[in-house]
């Protein structure tokens, strides 16, 4: 792997990632929420990537992983622009994004901003929206009273928060209620044992997508992480198909 590196934001915020440079379409993983670049599939895919010649970038948003920052700051529109300036200062030409989980919903976000640079995108477990289908009435309320929402965390001992902040922000970047206005080829791949994020939502964002050239594949015996040998196996098939 290669070593981390560092870009320098506004307000200081220093952003770690990983680039290998090659062939196009450039690979961009998008990690999910409270994740980082050093997650299994985001490891296996740079990995593939450098030993195959071809050009990736992993980054962690800030508050996240190696980045700088408190990740009660951490919003979709923050770690948006922090991905559109690391696309625009590491890459050239086409951009093959990949987006896991609420990496899914930013994928879309930043899917819009590249439009023609767009090779492709690749989702998996996707969660647009997962503020509104998420979450109980209390806890948005709770959220939109200005508290902190914690929720049992399965991957750690901690519970995981979600911060007013990122609620309020996230409600002015709902997606599912419209054309979402992507024109490139798309792969959705989903668990149907995913206890998360159910797979009808990207069912839904199959719906949404103004692309007709829109995949989704359905894994009967999958979780939300995808990330067995098999699941990840797939994952690099997927990948393959647009090189």
């Amino acid at each position: 792997m290669s070593n981390v590196q560092f870009h320098e934001m506004p307000e200081q915020r220093k952003i770690a990632y990983r680039l290998t440079k090659g062939t196009g379409p450039a690979l961009v993983f998008l990690p999910g929420y409270m994740s980082d670049m050093d997650g299994g599939k985001a490891t296996s895919l740079f990995a593939e990537a450098e030993a195959q010649g071809r050009a990736c970038l992993l980054l962690d948003y800030s508050g996240c992983g190696e980045s700088s920052g408190d990740f009660a700051d951490g919003t979709l529109s923050r770690w948006r622009e922090e991905v559109l300036e690391l696309i625009a200062a590491y890459t050239d030409g086409p951009v093959l994004l990949i987006g896991s989980s609420m990496g899914g919903w930013l994928m879309l976000l930043v899917a819009e901003a590249l439009g023609d640079r767009l090779a492709g995108v690749i989702g998996i477990a996707a969660a647009p929206d997962f503020i509104r289908w998420g979450y109980s009435d209390e806890q948005r309320a709770t959220l939109a009273g200005g508290e902190i929402v914690y929720e049992e965390n399965p991957y750690g001992p901690e519970p995981t928060p979600t911060h007013p902040g990122f609620y309020t922000d996230a409600e002015g970047l709902i997606r599912l209620d419209r054309t979402v206005a992507i024109d490139c080829p798309v792969r959705l791949l989903h668990g149907q044992r995913d206890t998360d994020v159910p797979f009808e939502i990207s069912l839904k964002l199959a719906e949404a997508l103004r692309s007709d050239a829109v995949q989704v594949t359905l894994i009967k015996d999958g979780d939300h992480r995808l990330s067995r040998a098999s699941d990840i196996a797939l994952l690099k098939t997927v990948v393959s198909s647009f090189y």
